[in-house]
Formats: structure tokens, C-alpha cells, sequence
């Protein structure tokens, strides 16, 4: 028996890996090679924006990516030394025989999700040694429009249940979605406020610069929907596809005010002033959850979605400010 397996490229050539599996898996798509993880560490990879990041965690892991040409992978054979753990390209990773909760996940979740979610999959790594979670995160809308053009995941988790139900429409959903928290907006300027924002009609003032969110947006929607519940006119000098980038303009001193969630304005601590309006109850946003129906990993999928609706999720939901649905 040899070491290693020869096994097809999409374009009719071969590549090698070693039998135990810590060797190249090749994307297509992407054109590019990736190791496998080796060892008992996870290695956690957040896409943000556009962004990715990939984050060691344990001197175990280890997780290379390879840009290679087309024309070069028919002689493509890495192998890394020092690894014992198995894995099948191809096949989903769906849990252990035993019904342990093992492999990947990918959750894409709205952007004013990030700190919750992220602390959320460090309790679920920590709970289920052997998964690692990997998010991206931006506007729900967005996060649409990536899985109907084919974004591969497994869990959603969508600012408002507007962008819920085109997933749906979309076939995208398996089952019914699950109400896990709501969230209202506020109003934030820089730690001076040098419009005087006091209101939020005050937002309509000639000459403040305000930034809310694109209509498409969660917070947008709910920004809109204010507007006409109040006969409140918003001329903004910017509209943003993610409530953060509307926070970080306003950190940046790019913007005399804001409107966004009060999760993120609780997130940004002193860094911003928060100026709390009566009117935002007038336009409460409820965040639902879901499992994907391509999902490659459905049980620990469902398994991250009763951590994020059970006490533990509810906990640190309530923590950043997040009211329960």
C-alpha cells in the first residue's frame, strides 16, 4: 500500500495527497491549493467585507494556501509532515459516527452580529473540540445575494425578516427559521456632537451631516420606516450597505451623526455619544435564524442555532444589548 492517493482534478488532471489526508485539497473555483488542518487545533477564518482573515489557534494547527496556476496542477504534490487526522475531500462533513458534533461550519450573519457571533463560536469550538466556525459577516441583503449566486454555508442569520423570507423564496432555507433576538436604532455622533443632535428630527437639520443606512439594508428599512412614521425628512450625505460602516464614520469623525442599532453604539463605548429617541420603537427589527438547505454539515449547523436561541445565546445577546424577539 502506498503513502499517498492520486486523485482527479476537475479538468482531467491529477494531484496527490498523502493517505492520512493532511495534504492539498485544490478548489476549483478559486484555483487555488489549501492544507489540510493538522492536529487537535481549530484555525477560525472571518471574511469581513470583502476581507479574510485566518486566525491560529494551538501550535498544531496548520493551514497553508497555495496560489497555483491551471497549468501546474497536474504536478502538484504537497505534503506536510506530522499529521494524523483524516479527511475526505469531497464528502460533507456531517459529525462523528457516534453522534459527536465534529468538522466545519460556515455562518453568514449580519454585520451588527459580529462581536455576538463571534464570541458565540468560540463557545461553540469550546463546547464541540474538533469544529471550527467561520463567518462572514456584512448586510443582510448582501449576505442574499452571495448564497443565491451560489456562496457555499450552512447557517444564516439575517438582520430582519424581510431578507429572511427572499432566502426562502430562494429555496435557500431548510425548515422553519427561528426568532432569536430584536434591536432598535439610535442615534450616535462624535463624543462633542458638534451638530447639537438632540432629537431625531433634529437629524433633518440644514447642513448636519447624517449617514444612515442604504434602504436595502435592515437598518436602512428600519430607518425609512421612521422617516414616515414621523414626517421626518433625513437628507443624509451617505448611504452604507452595513450599519458598521455607517458607526465608523461617525467614529472617524466623518459624520456629525448616525443612525444605527443600539448593539453597536453600546459596542463603541465612549468612542461615540448615543442620543436614545422615543420614536425608534416605532421600528423594531427581528432577527431570525436559519439552517441552509445545502448546508455540508447540517448537524452541527443545528447545533450552533440551539446554542444561539438557547440560554447560553440568549446571554450573550442580552450582554450587548440585543432584546429577546
Amino acid at each position: 500500500m502506498t503513502d499517498s492517493l492520486t486523485q482527479a482534478y476537475s479538468d482531467g488532471k491529477t494531484f496527490t495527497r498523502p493517505r492520512s489526508g493532511c495534504g492539498v485539497r485544490f478548489t476549483p473555483s478559486f484555483r487555488s491549493a489549501r492544507t489540510a488542518s493538522c492536529g487537535k487545533a481549530g484555525t477560525r477564518i472571518v471574511t469581513d467585507g470583502g476581507r479574510t482573515r485566518s486566525v491560529q489557534k494551538g501550535a498544531s494547527a496548520v493551514t497553508t494556501t497555495f496560489r497555483v496556476a491551471a497549468a501546474s496542477l497536474s504536478a502538484a504534490s504537497l505534503v506536510l509532515a506530522g499529521c494524523s487526522s483524516s479527511t475526505t475531500d469531497d464528502a460533507p462533513t456531517t459529525g462523528s459516527a457516534d453522534g459527536a458534533i465534529t468538522g466545519e461550519i460556515t455562518v453568514f450573519a449580519a454585520a451588527s452580529l459580529k462581536a455576538t457571533f463571534t464570541e458565540l463560536g468560540s463557545q461553540f469550538e469550546a463546547a464541540h473540540p474538533g469544529t471550527t466556525v467561520t463567518f462572514t459577516f456584512a448586510g443582510s441583503s448582501d449576505l442574499v445575494t452571495q448564497l443565491t449566486q451560489g456562496a457555499p454555508g450552512d447557517v444564516f442569520a439575517s438582520a430582519d425578516t424581510a431578507n429572511m423570507t427572499k432566502a426562502i423564496d430562494a429555496g435557500l432555507i431548510a425548515g422553519e427559521p427561528t426568532n432569536f433576538a430584536t434591536n432598535t436604532l439610535t442615534i450616535v455622533t462624535p463624543p462633542d456632537n458638534p451638530a447639537g443632535i438632540t432629537s431625531f428630527a433634529d437629524l433633518a437639520t440644514p447642513g448636519a451631516k447624517v449617514v444612515v443606512c442604504a434602504p436595502q439594508v435592515p437598518c436602512g428599512s428600519a430607518t425609512a420606516k421612521l422617516e414616515s412614521a414621523t414626517g421626518v425628512d433625513i437628507t443624509p450625505v451617505s448611504e452604507e450597505s452595513a450599519v458598521t460602516d455607517v458607526l465608523g464614520k461617525v467614529v472617524a469623525g466623518e459624520a456629525d451623526a448616525g443612525l444605527v442599532y443600539v448593539t453597536d453604539a453600546s459596542g463603541a463605548g465612549d468612542s461615540v455619544e448615543t442620543v436614545a429617541f422615543p420614536e425608534s420603537a416605532q421600528a423594531v427589527n427581528t432577527y431570525p435564524v436559519a439552517v441552509l438547505g445545502e448546508s455540508r454539515n447540517a448537524a452541527a449547523a443545528r447545533a450552533f442555532e440551539d446554542l444561539l436561541t438557547g440560554p447560553e445565546g440568549r446571554a450573550v445577546l442580552e450582554k450587548a444589548g440585543f432584546a429577546a424577539p
